[in-house]
C-alpha cells in the first residue's frame, strides 16, 4: 500500500500506511517537514551540542548534556531495545529514516539566521530527544534547594515551602464514567502543562495503517503517540505523577595517576570513568568539559576540585535509564494497537519514565487510573534531600509496585496533587486546581464532550485566601490603600485577563513577595551556591517565596516577620502606584524559542498559577507567562468525532505558514477544534 500524507483544515497531518513500520517512516517525514528546525534544536540538545549554533546562552544545558551522559544513555537504550524488542527498534529506525529524508534541503529560516545545516539523526536519537525533554522533569534539584534551605533556616522551613518547584506541576486531567454523561459512554479531557514553546511541545497527529488508527498528541522527535491518544475504541491522558526517581549523591572524589577515584559505601576507592569533552560555542573558543561517572552515577555538580568558587562539592545523579538501559520505548508499539483498557494498563506497565498517573476508558465501560513508571526502593534520606556517597543504606533496591485507584461518584480528577502517587512523592502540587475541578464536575449529573471547555477554562483562583484574609484585618490604612483593600475583599476572584480587580491582586501579592524576600531573616537562603546555572531556577528565593506564599502567610510564626506589617506595606505601595488597567495588560504569554531575535507581539492571557487555566507567571517576578497548557483535549469514547483538542500555536513549526498561529485566538478563548477522522473530509498532500 502507498503511504498518503492528508492533511485537515488546520494543517493537522493524518497518515496511512500500509503497515505499522511504514507510517513510522511517514511520520518522522511530515514531523521534518513541518518542524525541521525544533528537530534539529532537540537534537543537538540532547548530545549537548547547542551552543555550536545558538552561541554562549547554551552553553550551561549543553555542559549539563555532557556531565549527566545523555547522549550514551540515548545509546544504550537502543542498544537494549535493540536486543529486547527489536520490532520496536525496527519501527524507531524507520522514524529515524523518515525524518533523515524530511530534512534534506529544508528551506526553515532559522538554518539561514544560524548557518545551521540540518544534521543526521541516529537510531538512538528519539530516545535522546525524550531523555533531554524529561531528565530535569521530577526536578530533582529540589533537593539541592531543601539542602540550602534546611542549613540556613533549619528542617522545619522544608514544609513552609513545601509546594511544585519551578515547572514542574500545573496539569490537569479528568475521567468522567459513562453513567454521568449524556451519551453512556466515558470522556476523559485536560490539558498538559509545560513550557509553551515556539513550535510547540505538541503535535496533533492521525495514524493509521490495518493494525490501528490512532488520533492524539505526540512528541515531536519521538515516534507514534505516547502521552494523549484515542484508538477509536480507548483513549487515555496522562499528567506528572510528581513522583521522585532520581538521587543526588554527595561524592568525595580524589584524582591519581590514572585518573579519578570515588570513596564508596565499603570504605574503599573506587576507580570512576573519565574523559573531557569539547564543548563549541558559536563565537567563542570550545569549551572544556570533564565527565566523570561513579558507580552510583554521573557527576551534574562540581568535581575533585569543587565548585568554581572554590566550595568542596561533588554530586552525582542516579536516574533510571541510566541504570537499567530501558527508557520505556517498548510501551509506545502496544499503546497504539491498544483496543481496550486492560491493552492500555499492559502498555503501561513497560513504561519508565516519567512517572505519570494515567486515566484511560474504553467502549465497552472499562476504566483504568493508575501510576506508571519506574521508582527505586530506597531510603527516605535518599528520596528527600543529597545523602553521602560514602555512608551505607542509600543503595537502590528493586521497584516500587505502581499504586492504582478508583472513580468517586464515576470521576477521577488528577492535577499533580497527592493521590495514588503519594507514596512515590515528596513535594506535590497545591490541591486547588484538582479541587475545583471536582467541584465544578459535582454541579451537574450528566456531561457531554461539549461541555468541557468550560472546566479548561476556570480561572477561580483559590491560593488568593491568605492573602485576602491578611488584608481584611488591616486597619488604619491610607483612604487609597483601604480603597483598593476594600476593593479586593470584593473581588470575585477569578483571574480574567479583562479584569482590573485581578490586576490589582497580582500587584499587591507581588509586592508582597518582594517585601518578604528582602527581609533580614532570608538573607542568607538568597544567596545560592555557586552550582551550574542549568540548576539555579531550583534555588532562587523570590519564586521559592511566590509559589508558596498562603504556606508563608498561614504558617503560626515565619521567623520573627510580621507579616501583618509587610501585607500594609505592599498594598500602600501599590495604592499609590499607576496599576494596569487590566490584569491581561501584563500576563502575557511568552512562549520558548530557541531564537530570541525576532519579534513576537505577545498575547493577553487570562488564568493563573492556582487556576484550572494555569498560565504560570513568577509573583515577586513578572506576571509574564512561559508555561501554560500545551495542548488542550477531550477524548469522547461514544464518537471519536465529537472529540475536541487544541494546541497554542498551530501545526506547522514553519514561520509564515498559515497553520503556524491559527490555533492561537482560539487557544486563548478556550475553544477546541473537532478532531477529525474521516478521509473524505481530509485534503491529501502527497503519496510517500
Amino acid at each position: 500500500m502507498v503511504t498518503e500524507i492528508y492533511r485537515d483544515a488546520w494543517g493537522i497531518p493524518h497518515l496511512r500506511a500500509g503497515d505499522a513500520t511504514g507510517l513510522a517512516r511517514a511520520q518522522g517525514l511530515v514531523t521534518a517537514r513541518d518542524r525541521a528546525w525544533q528537530l534539529e534544536v532537540e537534537r543537538h540538545r540532547a548530545q549537548g551540542t547547542s551552543a555550536s549554533f545558538l552561541g554562549p546562552d547554551a552553553l550551561p544545558w549543553d555542559r549539563f548534556a555532557r556531565r549527566a551522559r545523555l547522549a550514551d544513555t540515548a545509546r544504550r537504550c537502543f542498544a537494549e531495545l535493540e536486543r529486547g524488542d527489536p520490532e520496536t527498534a525496527t519501527w524507531v529506525r524507520a522514524y529515524v529514516d523518515g525524518v533523515n529524508e524530511g530534512l534534506t534541503g529544508s528551506t526553515a529560516p532559522e538554518f539561514a539566521a544560524t548557518g545551521l545545516t540540518p544534521g543526521r539523526w541516529e537510531p538512538w536519537t528519539p530516545l535522546g530527544v525524550w531523555l533531554a525533554t524529561h531528565i530535569l522533569f521530577a526536578g530533582f534539584p529540589a533537593k539541592l534547594w531543601r539542602e540550602q534551605i534546611v542549613r540556613h533556616l533549619g528542617a522545619e522551613a522544608v514544609a513552609l515551602f513545601a509546594t511544585d518547584g519551578p515547572g514542574t506541576s500545573g496539569s490537569n486531567g479528568w475521567l468522567v464514567s459513562g453513567e454521568r454523561t449524556v451519551t453512556g459512554q466515558a470522556v476523559i479531557a485536560g490539558d498538559p502543562h509545560r513550557w509553551i514553546e515556539d513550535p510547540g511541545v505538541y503535535q496533533q497527529i492521525h495514524l493509521s495503517c490495518p493494525e490501528f488508527d490512532v488520533v492524539g498528541l505526540a512528541v515531536p522527535g519521538v515516534p507514534g503517540i505516547a502521552h494523549f491518544a484515542h484508538t477509536g475504541t480507548v483513549a487515555w491522558a496522562i499528567t506528572n505523577a510528581m513522583a521522585d526517581y532520581q538521587d543526588l549523591y554527595r561524592e568525595q572524589l580524589r584524582r591519581t595517576g590514572a585518573g579519578v577515584e570515588a570513596l564508596g559505601p565499603d570504605g574503599a576507592w573506587h576507580r570512576a570513568a573519565r574523559h573531557t569533552e569539547l564543548v563549541e560555542v558559536a563565537g567563542e573558543e570550545p569549551d572544556e568539559v570533564e565527565v566523570i561517572e561513579t558507580d552510583r552515577g554521573p557527576v551534574v555538580i562540581g568535581g575533585p576540585e569543587g565548585l568554581y568558587d572554590g566550595t568542596p562539592a561533588a554530586l552525582s545523579l542516579r536516574y533510571p535509564p541510566r541504570v537499567t538501559g530501558d527508557l520505556g520505548f517498548s510501551a509506545l508499539l502496544p499503546l497504539l494497537r491498544a483496543r481496550r483498557v486492560a491493552d492500555v494498563d499492559a502498555a503501561f506497565d513497560r513504561w519508565a519514565e516519567p512517572v505519570n498517573v494515567v486515566q484511560a476508558a474504553d467502549t465497552e465501560g472499562g476504566l483504568l487510573h493508575r501510576v506508571a513508571g519506574r521508582v527505586p526502593v530506597r531510603s527516605d534520606a535518599a528520596r528527600t534531600r543529597v545523602v553521602p556517597a560514602w555512608e551505607p543504606g542509600h543503595e537502590w533496591d528493586g521497584w516500587h509496585a505502581m499504586p492504582r485507584a478508583g472513580l468517586t461518584d464515576g470521576i477521577a480528577v488528577m492535577a499533580n496533587q497527592r493521590g495514588p502517587a503519594s507514596p512515590l512523592g515528596v513535594e506535590f502540587a497545591p490541591p486547588h486546581r484538582a479541587g475545583r475541578i471536582a467541584a465544578l464536575l459535582a454541579e451537574r449529573d450528566r456531561w457531554s464532550a461539549a461541555d468541557m471547555p468550560a472546566i479548561h477554562r476556570d480561572t477561580h483562583l483559590a491560593s488568593a485566601g491568605p492573602l485576602l484574609d491578611h488584608l481584611a484585618s488591616l486597619e488604619g490604612l491610607s483612604a487609597e490603600a483601604a480603597a483598593l483593600r476594600d476593593r479586593l475583599l470584593r473581588w470575585d476572584r477569578r483571574m480574567d485577563a479583562d479584569s482590573a480587580d485581578a490586576a490589582a491582586y497580582a500587584a499587591v501579592r507581588s509586592a508582597v513577595v518582594r517585601h518578604l524576600a528582602a527581609h533580614p531573616a532570608f538573607a542568607a537562603p538568597a544567596v545560592p551556591p555557586a552550582y551550574p546555572e542549568v540548576f539555579q531556577p531550583w534555588l532562587a528565593l523570590l519564586p521559592r517565596i511566590g509559589f508558596a506564599l498562603e504556606h508563608l502567610l498561614r504558617a503560626e510564626e515565619l521567623y520573627g516577620i510580621d507579616r501583618a506589617e509587610a501585607v500594609r506595606a505592599a498594598v500602600e505601595e501599590v495604592a499609590a502606584a499607576d496599576l494596569p488597567a487590566t490584569w491581561g495588560d501584563t500576563h502575557r504569554l511568552t512562549p520558548w524559542r530557541a531564537l530570541t531575535n525576532a519579534s513576537y507581539d505577545e498575547p493577553r492571557l487570562s488564568g493563573d498559577h492556582d487556576c484550572v487555566l494555569c498560565t504560570s507567571a513568577v509573583p515577586g517576578l513578572t506576571d509574564r507567562a512561559a508555561r501554560g497548557p500545551a495542548a488542550r483535549y477531550v477524548w469522547d469514547l461514544a464518537r471519536r468525532e465529537d472529540s475536541l483538542w487544541v494546541v497554542p500555536l498551530g501545526a506547522s513549526g514553519v514561520p509564515g505558514s498559515p497553520h503556524h498561529r491559527d490555533q492561537l485566538p482560539l487557544w486563548l478563548g478556550g475553544d477546541l477544534v473537532p478532531v477529525v477522522t474521516d478521509w473524505n473530509q481530509l485534503e491529501k498532500e502527497t503519496d510517500v
